[in-house]
């Protein structure tokens, strides 16, 4: 069992979380509204020069700092994987977005303790915002705390998806199941989504096909800011799971929205 760990470290761990997303923001910012070249990965996602110089920067600062530490990334893979501390990278979350100039697109760092999240940043470099979320303090945005609303009955909420299109057909039955039984749907926003829930101004996200890059680092922020946020099946949700998410402000809402994807 590995030693628990001292605010100083998490301090230490913070800080770097944030020189990387300085470094990440401004490579990012030197690309945007070029219209990058786009290459199509193996899935058909997209990938462009700029997630690539990003995670490769980001590699660079963590194996100078914290060597031990494991790596895994959305661009270039794992590295250490069985470490008590993984870093969970997307160096641009929402790539289409950043690709077609919407700023909602972020660079998402996290990181494991022990295979759970235990910290993380979202910086969203176009909107100016960083958010932030770790053990023991308030989520921040841009230094100041936000919180998430109360909100524990599903006919009252605001429900975010970042598509219906993004839900396999084995997914698809049952979040349509919980986007009736919600007061709004909305779509769009990516990573994004998760900050507008953290600070109150939604009460959940749901999303399916998603890869740890892509959830790792928001669980700190949504559960710092009071939310709850596991897989459809209300597990806690590592480098392993099966790529549903379920976020809400409210853990009596998030109650309500797991009965609601596994009846």
């Amino acid at each position: 069992m590995t030693q628990a760990t001292t605010d100083a470290q998490t301090a230490d761990f913070m800080a770097l979380a944030m020189e990387m997303a300085t470094r990440a923001r401004t490579i990012v910012l030197s690309h945007y509204g070029l219209a990058p070249d786009v290459i199509a990965k193996d899935d058909q996602s997209p990938v462009t020069i700029a997630d690539r110089q990003c995670e490769a920067a980001m590699r660079e600062m963590i194996n100078a700092r914290f060597p031990e530490h494991g790596i895994y990334g959305e661009e270039y893979g794992v590295e250490n994987a069985d470490a008590e501390f993984v870093w969970v990278l997307d160096p641009i979350d929402g790539t289409k977005a950043f690709v077609t100039g919407k700023p909602l697109f972020g660079t998402l760092i996290g990181l494991l303790k022990d295979g759970a999240p235990y910290l993380g940043v979202m910086d969203n470099p176009a909107l100016d915002e960083v958010w932030t979320g770790a053990p023991g303090g308030p989520a921040t945005c841009n230094g100041q705390a936000v919180s998430a609303r109360a909100c524990a009955d599903l006919a009252d909420a605001w429900l975010y998806t970042t598509s219906p299109q993004m839900h396999e057909a084995i997914h698809f039955d049952r979040f349509e199941r919980l986007r009736h039984a919600c007061r709004y749907g909305l779509y769009g926003g990516d990573c994004y989504s998760f900050g507008v829930l953290a600070k109150g101004r939604a009460d959940l996200v749901c999303e399916s096909s998603m890869q740890p890059y892509d959830y790792a680092a928001l669980v700190p922020i949504v559960e710092a800011a009071g939310g709850r946020m596991t897989d459809w099946s209300g597990k806690t949700l590592g480098l392993n799971g099966d790529g549903t998410v379920i976020a809400a402000g409210d853990p009596a809402l998030h109650a309500a929205a797991l009965a609601v994807l596994s009846g």
